[in-house]
C-alpha cells in the first residue's frame, strides 16, 4: 500500500510518501480500501512529537477514513466485503489501506459521498461523547462552543441546535462568526474584538450558560467558568491556548455547583468507542440523513500533498474539516 508517514518530529515537510505491506486484519477487525481520510489537529500534534502513538496503534497518522471493506478478520459478522463504511481508527488513516475495529465502523449515511463521510468520525465521536454523554447537554439549555469554526466546533453547533439547545460560539474573525451563525449558532462572538465573557453575560441576562465545550484551554478555562450557570458543566478537550494550568475561582465552582471534566478519544478502549459508534448510529445518523446535520468540508488534498493540508490547518484559516483523497 501507499501511505504518508512521519519521517521525524517536525514541520509539515517531515511528511513523506512511502510503500508498506498491505495490512492484515486481526480478530474483530476489517481492512478498508481508503477513498478519503480526515485531517485533524491530533495529526499535527503527532507530527510534532507532542502526541505519542498509543501502544499497538499504527505510527501512520490519520484517525478517520471512509472507503470499502476488502477483508474481514476472524469473528467479524456485522460487515461484508464490499460494504462502504466510515471508521474511527487509532492511526493509519493516511494510506490506501487501513485496518479498523469492526465496532468502530459505521455505514455511509445516505446522501453523502466518501469525502464527506471521511469528515465525520473523529469530530462526531468526540462531540457526542463529550457534549452529550459527559456534559449531558439537554434541549432548552444554553451551550457555549469555543473554536466554533473548527471541525469540532462546526459539528458541535449543528448537533446541539438539532437536539434543541441554544448555541453561542466564539471564533477568530467576523467571517468565521458568520459561518457559525449560518450553521445555527444564535450568536457568534469574535474573540479578537470583543470580550466573550461580557457578551455571554449580556446574551444570557446574567444567568450564564449550562455547558461549555473548550478546545482552547489555558486562561480560557477560568474565563469560561465565570460565565457558567448554576450546575453548569465545562468539558475540556484541547489546549490550543497552552497547557499551563488556568487560574480557577474555586469559590465560584463551589457556589454554583460547577462540574469540570474532559477526555481524550484516542486512548479509549475499542469497547468504549464501539459504544459511542452505536449511539451515533441511533441518535445522529438520522439527523445526517434528514440533512439537519452535515460534515462541513472546507478543502480536499491528494494524499501525497498531506503536508499542504497540515500547513492550512496550522494557519487556522479554514472553517470545518480538511480531507485527503485517494
Amino acid at each position: 500500500m501507499t501511505c504518508v508517514e512521519i519521517s521525524a518530529p517536525g514541520g509539515p515537510e517531515v511528511l513523506r510518501s512511502a510503500e508498506r505491506p498491505d495490512p492484515l486484519p486481526a480478530p474483530g477487525e476489517v481492512v478498508i480500501r481508503v477513498a478519503a481520510a480526515g485531517v485533524n489537529r491530533p495529526d499535527i500534534l503527532q507530527r510534532t512529537g507532542s502526541y505519542p502513538v498509543p501502544p499497538g496503534a499504527s505510527d501512520i497518522p490519520g484517525l478517520e477514513v471512509a472507503g470499502t471493506i476488502t477483508a474481514l478478520g476472524p469473528g467479524v459478522s456485522a460487515w461484508r466485503v464490499g460494504d462502504p463504511v466510515c471508521a474511527l481508527v487509532a492511526g493509519g488513516g493516511y494510506a490506501t489501506m487501513c485496518v479498523a475495529p469492526a465496532g468502530q465502523c459505521l455505514p455511509i449515511p445516505s446522501g453523502l459521498d466518501m469525502v464527506a463521510a471521511a469528515a465525520i468520525p473523529e469530530t462526531f465521536f468526540t462531540v457526542w461523547s463529550n457534549v452529550f454523554d459527559r456534559a449531558r447537554l439537554r434541549a432548552g439549555e444554553t451551550f457555549l462552543v469555543h473554536g466554533g469554526a473548527s471541525g469540532i466546533g462546526t459539528t458541535a453547533i449543528q448537533l446541539a441546535v438539532a437536539r434543541g439547545a441554544r448555541v453561542l460560539a466564539t471564533a477568530g474573525s467576523d467571517e468565521k462568526c458568520r459561518a457559525c451563525e449560518a450553521l445555527g449558532a444564535e450568536h457568534a462572538l469574535n474573540y479578537r474584538t470583543r470580550d466573550f465573557t461580557d457578551a455571554v453575560q449580556e446574551l444570557t441576562g446574567g444567568r450564564g450558560v449550562n455547558v461549555v465545550l473548550d478546545i482552547v484551554g489555558g486562561e480560557y478555562i477560568g474565563r469560561s467558568l465565570s460565565v457558567m450557570a448554576m450546575d453548569g458543566r465545562l468539558v475540556s478537550i484541547g489546549f490550543m491556548g497552552g497547557e499551563a494550568a488556568a487560574r480557577i475561582d474555586m469559590r465560584r465552582v463551589l457556589a454554583r455547583r460547577l462540574t469540570i471534566t474532559g477526555s481524550l478519544l484516542r486512548p479509549r478502549t475499542v469497547l468504549e468507542k464501539t459504544q459511542i459508534a452505536a449511539a451515533l448510529r441511533m441518535q445522529v445518523w438520522p439527523l445526517i440523513e434528514q440533512q439537519r446535520v452535515r460534515p462541513l468540508v472546507y478543502r480536499t488534498f491528494p494524499l501525497a500533498r498531506a503536508d499542504e493540508a497540515h500547513r492550512l490547518m496550522e494557519s487556522t484559516e479554514h472553517v470545518g474539516k480538511l480531507v485527503l483523497t485517494i
